[in-house]
Parts: C-alpha cells; structure tokens; sequence
C-alpha cells in the first residue's frame, strides 16, 4: 500500500491497515512526499501488521515531480519484487500503469482537476495536461478504482475519462465511547491554511462579526511555499492526533465552508465528537452528511455569519445538531470500511485480469 505522509491519506492508511488486521491482512506501506515525522513513526509502530518502507519521492501533484515519480515507480516495482504482496493498493493516480505482478487497485481521494476546477471556478491550466494525461494513464490500468464518495468518482470520471470496475467505500473513523454536552463556546475548523479548497481564509474574514472565538488547526503553509496569513483566528498550529480529538470534544461546532472537499476526514472525526457541522453546500458533503448538517454557500460570508451566530444563540439546537452528526458518523466505521476493502482485494485475486477489457479499448 502507498501512502503519502502530508495529507489526510496518511491517517487513512493506517487507519485502514489497523482495521484489517482482524482479517489476517499484513500492510507492506511504501510512503511518499516527505519523511515521517517522529509522531508518525509511532503511529504506524503501533501497529503489528505494518512494515513500513520509508521515501522522499515528490507526488504526482508537486511541482515539477516528474523525475521523481519516476524514481519512486522503479523503487515500488522493487518493494513488490521483494515483499511478494496479494494486491498492490495504490494511493495515488501515476502508478497504477506500471507492470505490476500482483493485480492494482487505485483509490482517488482528490485530484488537482477537480481541485482547481472547484477553488478557480476554472479549468487547470495548460501546465497541468502532463498531470492529466499520467493520471488518466493510471486509472485506465489499474484493475479496479475506488472513491469514498460517489462525488468524488464522478470527479475521475469527467476529468480522465471512461474508468475500470468502480466501487464507492467511505472512509472509517472510531466512534468515541460518549460525549458530554454542553461543550465549550468556541467553533473549531481543521485544515491546511494555504488550500483554498478549505476556505479557511473566509472563516478568518468573518470572525471578527462571530460571537464565539475560531480557533484553526493545521499547517499554514504548501511545501515548500510561503505560510498564508491569518489575523482573526487562533491558530493552533499543526496538532498531533491526539491534540487535535482534544479539540473535537471542546468544540461546540465544527465549521469548514469549504468549496472542495472529496470526503472530509476532519468532518467525520467532528462528528464522532459530537460537534454541530456548519459545512461548505458541496455535493460530496451533502451525499455525506444531509440532515445532519448545516450547510452554507462556499464564500458566502453572509450565510456562514449567519449559521454561526444562530447556533451560538441557540445551546439546545447545537446539541440537536450535534446528536444528528453523531448518529451520522456512526455509519463511516473502520470494521465497515476494512470489510469492503477486503471483498474489493478478494475479487481482485479471483479477477486478477478484469480490466483487460479497458486496456484494449482505450490503447
């Protein structure tokens, strides 16, 4: 399995593996984009089913990460030759056209695409066409594609074309053991600072017009970028996991207006707390979390002043809310998300050459 180690795919993974270990699957986890941190090696250390093999490869999204890609295909063939695995889960697009022995899934957990598309109101830019054409190159050749949500499968679909065999699996967080209302007078968001996917920067807008203090948690800037301002906030700065649930159980509400979001762990790890969700009207979101939600037009300052503060006047309705969020969450289990994983690999080993089909259509 790959993963890289500098965005919500990291806590996937390993919160995927822990979940299959109960069905006798071992994780050979070749991580890419930076190395681990000293939290992340204990992270996975916990973990008796997990070897871990460590690189610095750019991903696929970096600038100019090609050569890198490269590099790092030629490193995970050896890891295969090596290690001998069942199935090779691919976290990332470019892979999944290599030669691979054992049969490929690859899981689309956002793409710079549909991103841009989202942040800009645009289509990427020419710069991004070798970006497009690797990616759809990986999909057509991976035996099976997977997304968390329908949203996002729809995403890879419009964006690089016809796909393999599909299947939807949401992503699974523990449930906590209970929450205790009411929570503290503040409003809680989580996210990288500098990704205009998050809106974070409008949440620091309208602070200031808020009744209860934001506090933010999150990096504030891009690798190898310049960190992007923030005046009305608290900002918090990059929290452990643990650090970060602490804040969960505080947080009366959860806001992220976001204009993209293809699943939204931070959302489901708020809803297990219990929070009230103030969240961006985005289809992804509204396929998770309807009903259980308030939801705001993305960069709409008006709306999003006005959810906030009508929740911070109404203590019995934040409780409601974050009832509903919870009950809600209750659905995205780690158990859920391992056994459907395990029917995908198992019908992959049965199928090995189902995409077959695919490869010859699209050649």
């Amino acid at each position: 399995m790959t993963a890289d180690t500098v965005g919500g795919v990291w806590t996937y993974a390993l919160q995927l593996a822990k979940a299959l270990s109960p069905h006798g699957v071992t994780v050979s986890l070749a991580t890419m984009g930076s190395p681990l941190n000293r939290e992340q090696w204990q992270e996975a250390s916990r973990l008796p089913n997990v070897e871990v093999f460590q690189s610095s490869y750019r991903l696929e999204w970096m600038s100019d990460p090609w050569s890198d890609v490269a590099a790092a295909g030629e490193w995970l063939l050896e890891l295969e030759e090596r290690t001998q695995p069942d199935i090779v889960h691919l976290n990332g697009y470019a892979h999944g056209a290599l030669p691979w022995r054992a049969p490929a899934l690859v899981v689309g957990h956002s793409c710079v695409l549909s991103w841009w598309r989202a942040v800009h109101q645009t289509a990427a830019p020419p710069e991004w066409n070798q970006y497009q054409e690797t990616v759809a190159r990986g999909l057509r050749a991976a035996q099976f594609v997977i997304a968390p949500t329908r949203s996002m499968l729809s995403a890879l679909s419009e964006n690089y074309g016809l796909l393999p065999s599909t299947k939807v699996i949401p992503n699974g967080r523990a449930l906590a053991e209970s929450v205790d209302w009411p929570k503290q007078k503040l409003i809680l968001a989580a996210g990288r600072l500098w990704d205009g996917a998050k809106s974070i920067a409008t949440l620091d807008e309208v602070a200031p017009k808020l009744r209860w203090p934001v506090f933010v948690a999150g990096e504030t800037a891009a690798p190898g970028g310049q960190p992007a301002p923030h005046t009305h906030v608290n900002y918090l700065g990059r929290l452990s996991a643990a650090a970060l649930v602490a804040w969960f159980d505080r947080a009366s509400i959860y806001a992220l207006p976001a204009r993209y979001e293809p699943f939204g762990l931070s959302v489901l790890e708020a809803a297990l707390a219990g929070c009230a969700l103030v969240l961006g009207d985005i289809p992804s979101l509204r396929e998770l979390w309807n009903g259980a939600a308030l939801f705001v037009p993305p960069d709409d300052k008006s709306a999003l002043i006005h959810a906030l503060n009508s929740l911070a006047d109404s203590p019995e309705r934040i409780v409601t809310l974050g009832q509903k969020a919870r009950a809600a969450a209750g659905r995205f289990t780690p158990e859920h998300m391992a056994e459907q994983y395990v029917a995908a690999y198992n019908e992959l080993v049965a199928h090995p050459h189902a995409n077959a089909q695919l490869e010859a259509l699209t050649a």
